[in-house]
């Protein structure tokens, strides 16, 4: 008896919500103001809600669709480096306005604006960290600020923390995304893709390891550049990577483009992305290619006298890490 009136009252309930959902008494109003209140994220891939703080311990990605929400830089030097070892590089850097240039306002009022709205001095943030314990030098691009386009104080940050990781003999990871190089800045932002390139040149030389990491969207100069440079590249699922937008180039070609076009899944396809990484799985990868590329050093060792009796051209070696001591 008591279970037939258990099922009666579930089965009232299911009942409610489903009147409920028909009768459309969730106006849109009341769900922008139940998603705007912190507490709940609206997938904008699937739909989905999810509670905030679910979603921000998975790393800002859909536990149903796999979307990968933008996140800013201070998230992501959080979700990669080990607790208590960051140490941030150049945060007195500040963007100027050489060309006095004006669009729809001052460049120099969209500066300040931006760094207000953001906190931050520009487009990237540099340091010096360890991941799962190895040392690395991190360069991460925040959207936020106009777009993460590559100006001057972009291209000096990344150019000095590339020079300090080849000095130390770090690994250098760098997570990409920009809508290209920052035209306030004119000719003084393209200039900042040779710096970076010839910097990362010099660390090559020394046969150390440069991984960029292309989330979405990493385009223009950009990809032109540091981007697509690195020892080993990856990318996050269905990032959009590219120089040129979709509209100019079918404009240019005539032609439409595949609807995959200028995502990770097509770059992978055709050779210019060596892997997609999830989120989820990205510090573990990256430790994991630096301890691979920690290359040893060798150092003779004494042979023993029954060694050198038996046969003089047996060489023992001693097989010691690379210090990463200052």
């Amino acid at each position: 008896m008591a279970n037939n009136e258990e099922s009666r009252g579930l089965k009232s309930l299911l009942d409610w919500f489903a009147n409920r959902r028909k009768s459309g008494s969730t106006t849109p109003e009341r769900q922008e103001r139940e998603i705007a209140d912190g507490l709940w994220h609206k997938c904008p891939k699937c739909g989905v809600l999810s509670y905030t703080k679910d979603l921000k311990a998975n790393q800002m990605v859909c536990s149903e669709c796999g979307h990968h929400n933008r996140v800013d830089s201070d998230e992501r030097i959080e979700q990669l480096i080990d607790a208590d070892t960051w140490v941030a590089i150049d945060e007195h850097l500040r963007p100027a306005d050489p060309l006095q240039f004006r669009d729809r306002k001052p460049y120099i009022d969209r500066l300040r604006d931006m760094q207000q709205k953001t906190g931050l001095a520009d487009a990237v943030k540099t340091g010096l960290g360890e991941i799962e314990g190895l040392p690395v030098a991190l360069g991460v691009m925040d959207f936020r600020f106009i777009g993460a386009s590559m100006g001057s104080v972009v291209g000096e940050k990344l150019t000095r923390l590339i020079e300090q990781a080849t000095e130390r003999r770090y690994a250098v990871v760098i997570i990409c995304t920009s809508g290209g190089a920052r035209m306030q800045e004119g000719m003084l932002s393209l200039m900042q893709m040779a710096k970076i390139s010839g910097a990362l040149q010099r660390h090559h030389d020394e046969r150390l390891l440069y991984i960029p990491v292309l989330t979405n969207p990493t385009t223009g100069g950009v990809t032109a550049s540091f981007a697509m440079l690195g020892d080993i590249i990856i990318a996050e699922p269905k990032a959009m990577i590219g120089f040129a937008g979709r509209r100019v180039i079918e404009q240019t070609l005539r032609e439409k483009l595949p609807d995959d076009f200028q995502t990770a899944e097509d770059l992978l396809q055709h050779g210019f992305v060596d892997e997609i990484v999830p989120r989820t799985h990205l510090k573990k990868t990256l430790a994991k290619l630096i301890a691979m590329h920690q290359f040893p050093t060798f150092v003779p060792a004494v042979v023993n006298e029954h060694t050198s009796h038996h046969n003089h051209n047996v060489v023992m070696w001693d097989t010691r890490a690379l210090s990463s001591v200052d």
